[in-house]
């Protein structure tokens, strides 16, 4: 086992350029250890027990873990508590290795694995029980918890409390040796039976418990407890700032106990955050299991699953889920994390990664008639819409196989023949009122093909819509609306997985999800756990549509594109071609996650009606149907009016309208020139904490922000970046800005010296630019940023770029 020394692994990984963890009152210990001297260096580890993959409960904690290593300048550990030999194997071992990897973070030599180091424990536990502060108890289990007392009343010693020193290490090693059953003895130790905190009332330390273990096989039959293991390895590996869940705040105590009565100096020390749960979603492992085991999804990667592999099946990004967890933030209590969160981290990022293409996933056949048959005309199509390549820092948007070219080369082939398929939804021969889409004498655009008329339709037996007859209009026609196609004689067939959420409800463990106990009580022994009984509540809210499976077309274009690229199918999701299931012959695409939340508010109704069901039945009374807001009122509307002639956009001002919490909060900046930007980051980026009343900053400190963003003094990604800290801090968000030199660089001199060290450190790459291989000014200007921290001004990186590399 590779030891503590000075060496770090934080800057010199992928992991340095993840979004940071915001300031907290961990960081703060953090800053004054180190300023005191306390620390030379931070060290932290995440301690995963392989008993089952990772799941998207756990990225919060390695997040915090690895990330505040790295924003520290210091090491981070990866550790496998593997100190249960029931249910933990090699193969969840390396599974965590392997997410843990995907998701950015290399702990380099720093792999640790609690059973290298049982031969130590089962030492130091000789040598409390030598320094007579820890004894061999005989009694059952169910006596030992009446011995223990209530919170009321003291606990009573065990009969065998008082037993020698020489008498406790002899039938401690002959537990070791084999000598009794399973749960005829347990290790205790001797700390204090009148304690207010009942962990404190003799714990358990090591237990009888035969098993075969994955990595030492059957050399032992004693294993240590959580609470005597954990802090012993901290101390061995040298950790600094051991973090858990708030649930192991009583723990503390033995935690600090074992290192003073052993000696440990320096020492770690354990704090406790507040754990994250996310609606719609269960992260007990027994549960997952059960759901696999009895055949509601098809197995732990099933996409549907929160399990890092299942997220990774589904085609979510490592970028997304560390936005996501960067998002959460740190603090004393425990919190339910609205899914949305993770939905629009997972959509945010896709939206600059996924080229559009188009895709028909419940087909029904066009056929043109003013279009000879056999005949095909070529269009070339954007892969981007206009505000991706607006946004684009360097100027250049990327083609499928991931070269980053100007925005005219970004184009793929559709061909348009006689016969193309729409979806079967965008045609109605008896349209509602409103409907936009195609209807008999109605007319609709053809992305990117023109303008059709429905002319007539045909049905088969059942009445079901087979096949319409159109017409192609001329550019002077209007259309009511615009709708996705393909060919029927060029495109592909396709399955196509549509998934939703899981679970219909919000909390579908029970009403207060943050009341529900954690899996692992370390005060029990392990395979107590798992034998206590499952509440098996939670399926009778599966969501019986979290899965439908269509079949259809998509645009040939695909074809050439690497089997990993994202797509954004239009007006349907973004997607990808199932990496197990998908062939080149029999391709699959799995929804990663629609366009935008379509849930409505009849599913957070669900959520609470959870309450009622528990309820006498009461005589029903009609409700009005929550599928849309109810319209303004006379004030609202005179509020949009004001809102939206002072700059803001009108959707936003609407939302501010409706919103007493949001309108106040927008009111008090005082946004002036910067209404728009301000009321922007109010209802999209600052929404939930302000209604849950966890963001800590003033509505005042937006315009500065605002106006460093205008200025061009900052970017949009550091703007962001900076407004969730501020969110969680009382610092102005300006003022991070400032105190951590966030300003964008604009000083052509910096910039021109970065560009000519990574041209001298590349000089093969800018002689197969300089013949032809323009996409690797994408390269470069990623070198460049990184070179300067992200800081410098991309226009002016791309003026420099190009007029050195074309000179």
């Amino acid at each position: 086992m590779t030891g503590p020394d000075d060496a770090t692994n934080g800057e010199d990984t992928a992991a340095s350029s993840a979004p940071r963890v915001a300031p907290n009152f961990i960081t703060e210990i953090i800053e004054r250890d180190l300023e005191s001297g306390k620390y030379p260096q931070v060290v932290t580890r995440f301690p995963p027990e392989p008993n089952g993959y990772l799941h998207l409960g756990h990225t919060f904690a390695s997040f915090l873990d690895f990330q505040t290593a790295v924003q520290y300048g210091g090491r981070y550990h990866l550790r496998l508590d593997d100190t249960n030999p029931e249910g933990e194997s090699m193969e969840f071992a390396q599974g965590i290795q392997d997410d843990l990897a995907w998701l950015g973070w290399d702990w380099g030599p720093y792999l640790y694995y609690a059973s290298d180091n049982f031969e130590r424990y089962y030492a130091f536990a000789e040598r409390l029980i030598e320094l007579g502060k820890a004894y061999v108890d005989s009694v059952s289990g169910e006596e030992m918890a009446r011995l223990r007392g209530s919170a009321t009343e003291a606990g009573t010693p065990s009969p065998y409390r008082d037993r020698s020193v020489e008498e406790n290490l002899g039938l401690f090693r002959r537990m070791r040796a084999g000598d009794f059953p399973d749960g005829a003895h347990v290790l205790r130790a001797k700390i204090d039976l009148a304690s207010p905190n009942m962990k404190l009332r003799d714990p358990v330390l090591y237990r009888i418990l035969r098993g075969h273990h994955y990595r030492t096989g059957d050399e032992w039959c004693i294993y240590p407890m959580y609470d005597f293991q954990h802090p012993l390895q901290d101390a061995l590996e040298g950790v600094t700032h051991s973090m858990c869940s708030l649930e192991f705040v009583d723990n503390r105590a033995i935690y600090d106990w074992l290192m003073e009565t052993l000696g440990f100096s320096p020492r770690p020390h354990q704090y406790e955050f507040g754990r994250r749960s996310l609606e719609y979603t269960i992260t007990s492992k027994r549960k997952l299991r059960r759901l696999v085991q009895e055949g509601h999804v098809t197995g732990w990667d099933d996409p549907r699953m929160p399990t890092l592999r299942a997220q990774r099946r589904l085609g979510v990004t490592p970028e997304a889920v560390r936005a996501f967890a960067a998002q959460i933030g740190v603090s004393r209590t425990n919190r339910t994390v609205d899914i949305a969160v993770y939905e629009n981290a997972v959509r945010d990022d896709l939206n600059h990664r996924a080229p559009r293409v188009m895709a028909v996933t419940d087909p029904v056949r066009v056929v043109l008639g003013n279009i000879p048959p056999g005949e095909t005309r070529p269009l070339a199509l954007p892969y981007w819409p206009h505000d991706v390549i607006r946004d684009s820092p360097d100027g250049l948007v990327a083609l499928p196989g991931g070269e980053r070219v100007p925005p005219e080369r970004a184009v793929r082939d559709v061909p348009l023949t006689r016969e193309v398929y729409i979806e079967r939804e965008d045609f109605n021969p008896e349209p509602p009122k409103g409907y936009k889409r195609l209807t008999v004498g109605g007319t609709v655009r053809l992305r990117g093909a023109g303008i059709i008329r429905a002319d007539s339709f045909e049905t088969d037996d059942a009445g079901g819509v087979t096949t319409i007859r159109a017409t192609l209009l001329g550019e002077e026609a209007k259309a009511a609306g615009v709708i996705h196609w393909v060919s029927a004689e060029h495109a592909l067939p396709a399955e196509f997985r549509l998934y939703d959420r899981l679970f219909r409800v919000p909390h579908p463990e029970g009403e207060n999800p943050d009341d529900i106990a954690p899996d692992f009580d370390p005060e029990r022994m392990s395979h107590e756990n798992e034998a206590a009984p499952l509440d098996a509540g939670f399926l009778r809210f599966l969501n019986p549509h979290s899965l439908r499976v269509t079949r259809g077309y998509v645009e040939p274009s695909v074809a050439e594109d690497p089997p990993d690229t994202r797509y954004q199918f239009e007006r349907q999701g973004y997607f990808w071609r199932d990496p197990v299931d998908s062939r080149e012959a029999a391709l699959v695409f799995g929804r990663i996650i629609t366009l935008k939340d379509t849930w409505g508010r009849e599913q957070k109704a669900e959520g609470s009606r959870q309450k009622v069901e528990k309820q006498a039945p009461k005589a029903e009374v009609p409700q009005p149907t929550p599928h849309a807001p109810q319209p303004l009122t006379p004030e609202q509307e005179a509020e949009v009016a004001r809102l939206t002639a002072g700059g803001v956009a009108e959707a936003d001002a609407r939302t501010l309208a409706r919103d007493p919490v949001l309108g106040a909060f927008y009111a008090g900046a005082n946004a002036g020139e910067h209404a728009a930007q301000v009321a922007a980051w109010t209802v999209n980026d600052l929404a939930p904490a302000l209604r849950s009343g966890e963001a800590r900053l003033q509505a005042a400190d937006l315009p500065a922000l605002a106006a460093l963003l205008a200025g061009g003094q900052i970017s949009t990604r550091i703007a962001r970046d900076v407004l969730a800290r501020a969110a969680e801090s009382d610092e102005a968000p300006a003022a991070l800005v400032e105190r951590e030199g966030l300003r964008v660089v604009t000083d052509t001199g910096a910039i021109e010296a970065a560009i000519r060290d990574v041209l001298s450190a590349n000089p093969d790459k800018v002689e197969a630019y300089r013949g032809g291989k323009t996409g690797l000014m994408g390269f470069f200007t990623g070198q460049v940023m990184r070179a300067t921290g992200g800081k410098a001004d991309p226009k002016v990186v791309a003026q420099v770029l190009t007029d050195r590399l074309n000179g």
